[in-house]
Formats: C-alpha cells, sequence, structure tokens
C-alpha cells in the first residue's frame, strides 16, 4: 500500500513532537524526529556556542533519510525544512502558536533569554511558513493553530482525513 510523507515545521515549542507521535499512533505512519535522530547517528556539523546547541549536519541527514522516504509513510517533525528535498513530501504542515503561548512553553524548556527572543521572532514574523513556502509547491504547505489541546485534537482528525483520502487517491 502506497503512504503518504508528511513535513511537520515550525518554530520550536509550537507542539510539533506531541502532534507527530499521536498522528503516527492513529495513523499507522512512522514517525521520525529530525532532533533525535540526529542525536542518536551524531549527524552534527560542530557547537553552536550562541544558541547553546550542536549544529545539525543536513547533508547526513538527508542521507540517513533517503530510503526511509523512497518507501513512504513517514511523518518527519522538523523546525526546518528547506534542506530536505521538495520531492520527499506530499503535504507540509507549518505549526503556529500564539506568542504568549510560546514564550511559556521556551521558558520551561530552560531556553537562554537570546535563544528564546529569536524564536518569539521567528514566529511572529512567520519565518518557518516563509521557508516551507519557499521549499515546497504553496499548493501542499498548510498553516495549523497549536495553542491548546482542543487545536491538536482537530489538528490529528483533519490530517487523519486527509491521509485517508491520500490513501484512497493513490491506491490503484
Amino acid at each position: 500500500m502506497v503512504r503518504p510523507n508528511i513535513l511537520l515545521t515550525g518554530t520550536p515549542g509550537v507542539g510539533k513532537t506531541t502532534l507527530g507521535k499521536e498522528l503516527a499512533s492513529r495513523s499507522g505512519l512512522k514517525y521520525i524526529n529530525v532532533g533525535d535522530l540526529a542525536k542518536e547517528g551524531q549527524l552534527y556539523d560542530g557547537y553552536d556556542e550562541e544558541y547553546d546547541c550542536p549544529i545539525l549536519d543536513e547533508d547526513r541527514v538527508v542521507d540517513e533519510l533517503e530510503n526511509q522516504m523512497k518507501e513512504g509513510g513517514v511523518i518527519v517533525d522538523y523546525h526546518g525544512c528547506d534542506f530536505f528535498p521538495e520531492r520527499w513530501f506530499h503535504i507540509v504542515f507549518v505549526l503556529r502558536t500564539d506568542n504568549s503561548i510560546l514564550y511559556k512553553r521556551l521558558e520551561s524548556r530552560g531556553y537562554n533569554e537570546k535563544k528564546l527572543q529569536d524564536n518569539i521572532q521567528c514566529e511572529i514574523f512567520q519565518i518557518l511558513y516563509e521557508e516551507a513556502m519557499a521549499s515546497y509547491s504553496e499548493e501542499i504547505v498548510h498553516q495549523l493553530p497549536s495553542n491548546n489541546p482542543e487545536e491538536l485534537e482537530n489538528n490529528i482528525n483533519q490530517i487523519l482525513k486527509w491521509i485517508e483520502q491520500w490513501i484512497k487517491d493513490h491506491s490503484s
């Protein structure tokens, strides 16, 4: 059976991981958190002192994911998206969160002030939505609100319907 590949992107703290894990458990698709994948495989290219985090080696991440993406049925979760091949994804969801809610989520993660402010700015200026729009066909890029459990549930149900329809449309 052919199954779609889905990208979940957005500023850190918008709920990509929560949505991705729940979607995977309800849809049977495979969930991949790129941050975890990089950590497990040490797919890094140095360390960013200013943001206190490792620097992702994007080429090695793409090489690592290539075969799974060809097979299909994968939900990829990452805050960046411009380095993934366009051919990988059938749909892209950019999660968006109100700044006051996002601030609290990032603060609870212990982000330093610079990292906190830069991520809030990123959300205000829709940086990741614009990155997705520039990287993929506009028809497949969708924004979803991600502020509370009700919106999470709505998003899950909406995406599950989309998956079901996609599978119907692509099964011959």
